[in-house]
């Protein structure tokens, strides 16, 4: 096996909403991550692994993202994110980032245009099938309880939810999603970053056995 530059490194997940708050205001933030890296580094640690600081409703804890490319206000600004990274390379420590993209937030821009077109561009971002009243399009249990289905605002159709009702899933099968998947996740490595953690990653893959087990269900 080719060594790889993180075998031999040991890293450390951080919460930032609860790991040190800089301010004073309740909440972690990413200058209080800055406070402790030389402590970080005295303990031995080499990659920070940051959760989901990106803008988000917080539905679930950040992993329901509204914004990609900016940084929730809770937790600081892009420039205390580009000056964490540049400490970070001053001590010979490594960033990496959540990259969470079996979903977004329901407050995301593409789920916003998808509603008010489903039968347009973004509309084929996510799993939309069309309503049928007392029925769903499968018998799919959410990880946080119920079906997976739930109705598209302001349309006829549903939309898929594995996770939390505001986390549509994403349609990896549409290669213009993951055309804007790739530049995103370029946009952070030019940044500085050394790479990413993939959350939900055994999620992400559905088309096949959504076609196979794909049936009209009904509701008790």
């Amino acid at each position: 096996m080719t060594k790889k530059w993180w075998h031999d490194k040991t890293a450390y997940q951080i919460y930032p909403k609860s790991f040190y708050d800089s301010n004073g205001d309740g909440i972690g933030d990413i200058p209080g991550i800055i406070c402790k890296l030389d402590y970080l580094h005295d303990l031995g640690i080499d990659i920070i692994w940051l959760s989901p600081c990106y803008r988000s409703p917080l539905a679930d804890e950040g992993y329901d993202i509204s914004d990609y490319y900016n940084i929730d206000p809770r937790f600081g600004t892009m420039e205390d994110m580009e000056q964490l990274i540049m400490e970070a390379k001053k001590r010979d420590m490594y960033i990496l980032m959540d990259l969470v993209v079996n979903h977004c937030s329901d407050e995301h821009e593409w789920f916003r245009k998808a509603c008010q077109d489903p039968d347009g561009k973004y509309g084929n971002f996510f799993y939309l099938q069309d309503k049928v009243e007392n029925e769903l399009p499968t018998n799919w249990r959410s990880y946080f309880g119920g079906p997976v289905w739930d109705d598209l605002p302001g349309t006829q159709k549903q939309y898929l939810h594995v996770f939390h009702k505001k986390q549509p899933d994403l349609n990896w099968e549409n290669p213009q999603l993951r055309e804007e998947v790739y530049k995103n996740i370029n946009w952070w490595l030019e940044k500085g970053i050394s790479g990413f953690r993939i959350d939900a990653i055994i999620n992400i893959k559905k088309p096949f056995l959504f076609a196979i087990i794909h049936q009209t269900v009904k509701m008790a």
